[in-house]
């Protein structure tokens, strides 16, 4: 990955995380003051400040900064418990709230997150959905999808009981519903118009123990028609870019092999990692060559080649292969709250297989990886940008709600205690606390980035 490509996405990283943490803090920020209680500051990042600024609220003087380190934030408000406080403050400090009051500033960060991902996703709703219908390909021989039934063409209407109309919307029900084994139903609608419902029997594997998409390891492959190998585009980063390929370039031979159609120039792309090869191009009326080089990416223990291409699609396969969904706004606001209840169930549910052992540690990302699908997903749209955004978003509110000490869900914890016991938790058991959540939270950012570097590695 060259100098811009890091830049490239550590920019929009910083960005992300950066109106994330902004959402999530205010949340604190806004209940508190709308309580009563006094803020001091309203920081977004950690470490040593970098912009300082005071601006008078009422009476209060608040403290807004930018810090160095943008992987988090906090509002300080004022507290017995961190230092003196004037008497005639004492009804504005933190501690000597009601219980209830303190639930509700505590709670509101996460539920600002579930809110900037329903904001977030209502836009991208709002703009309509492009996508690829779920069409499926010969599964691969032996597979669970082909003792299932599953044939060339056919179209998934539904999995379970969730209608499907898009591949991403295919492989997230199949996570959904496949995580906890059994069999599992799928309408579909065969080549010859026909409903068939196929049953997928997926017994006791467990789906998130690989780091494998659930697509392969089911069996299960996109429909791939007979096009020719015509460039629809490159994408902003990767070997096709680098090379000097352009749309609407038809790549006539590899090597001096003749390309027969894009399916077969990908196999060659893929069977070629690393290697440098040798393409004929026509470009308009003009033939020339370029060397291009494929970047390699591994998937369980294969390494394949990629450079960064989608095909040019004829009218007629666009027809059968591509969707585009229209929503009202009215529409819009119902999926944006329909997607981001069920990404916060998905997510919940995942969590719970990893403690149980029937879900990979792997699949736990760190701040290489987010910043990653950041750049990548800024380089295809805003609107793509904004959909990862959300899916952050809800990842953050999730977390943030586990009971967990240091998080708002540990503090949130203490007061369920304290509404059962009648009294707050000993400052002894809380102290405790914190030590036992820093540890675990500096495991798991450990365990993130160490499965980060190892992805790099790979």
């Amino acid at each position: 990955m060259s100098a811009i490509d890091l830049l490239h996405n550590a920019v929009f990283f910083i960005l992300a995380i950066g109106i994330l943490v902004t959402f999530h803090e205010f949340g604190h920020y806004w209940v508190a003051r709308s309580l009563g209680i006094k803020v001091l500051r309203f920081s977004v990042g950690f470490g040593k400040p970098l912009y300082i600024w005071r601006k008078k609220k009422g009476d209060d003087e608040i403290e807004y900064v930018i810090a160095a380190i943008p992987l988090g934030g906090y509002v300080k408000m004022l507290d017995e418990r961190e230092a003196p406080v004037d008497e005639t403050e004492l009804a504005r400090a933190f501690n000597r709230q009601p219980i209830m009051n303190r639930i509700a500033v505590v709670a509101a960060g996460p539920l600002f997150n579930f809110l900037l991902a329903i904001a977030l996703y209502w836009l991208v709703f709002i703009n309509g959905v492009d996508g690829l219908k779920p069409v499926i390909g010969q599964p691969v021989a032996g597979s669970i999808a082909e003792q299932a039934g599953f044939s060339d063409a056919d179209e998934v209407l539904s999995v379970g009981n969730t209608d499907v109309n898009t591949w991403q919307a295919f492989r997230l029900a199949l996570i959904d519903y496949g995580i906890d084994g059994g069999l599992l139903k799928i309408t579909v609608s065969t080549a010859d118009q026909m409903i068939a419902v196929r049953e997928l029997s997926i017994g006791d594997r467990h789906l998130l123990n690989s780091n494998a998409d659930v697509i392969e390891q089911l069996g299960f492959k996109r429909w791939n028609p007979d096009i020719p190998a015509v460039l629809g585009g490159v994408t902003e980063i990767g070997a096709a870019k680098k090379a000097g390929l352009m749309q609407n370039d038809l790549i006539m031979a590899v090597d001096g092999e003749t390309i027969n159609n894009w399916e077969h120039l990908v196999e060659i792309i893929k069977s070629s990692p690393g290697k440098g090869l040798e393409f004929l191009v026509r470009r308009d009326d003009t033939e020339l060559f370029l060397t291009v080089i494929p970047e390699e990416r591994k998937i369980d223990d294969l390494v394949t080649g990629y450079v960064g291409t989608y095909p040019a699609i004829p009218d007629e396969v666009k027809d059968k292969t591509k969707i585009h969904i229209d929503y009202t706004v009215g529409q819009a606001f119902a999926k944006s709250l329909e997607k981001t209840w069920n990404m916060s169930a998905l997510t919940l549910r995942v969590l719970g297989k990893m403690l149980l052992g029937e879900a990979a540690l792997e699949n736990i990302s760190g701040p290489i990886t987010i910043a990653t699908y950041a750049g990548i997903t800024a380089s295809i749209s805003v609107i793509t940008y904004l959909s990862f955004l959300a899916m952050i978003s809800v990842s953050l509110g999730v977390l943030n709600l586990l009971p967990i000490p240091m998080l708002d869900g540990g503090h949130l914890f203490y007061y369920l205690i304290e509404l059962v016991k009648g009294s707050p938790v000993s400052e002894k058991f809380e102290e405790i606390g914190q030590q036992i959540g820093l540890t675990l939270l500096l495991m798991l950012m450990a365990l993130a980035i160490f499965n980060d570097i190892q992805r790099l590695i790979n």
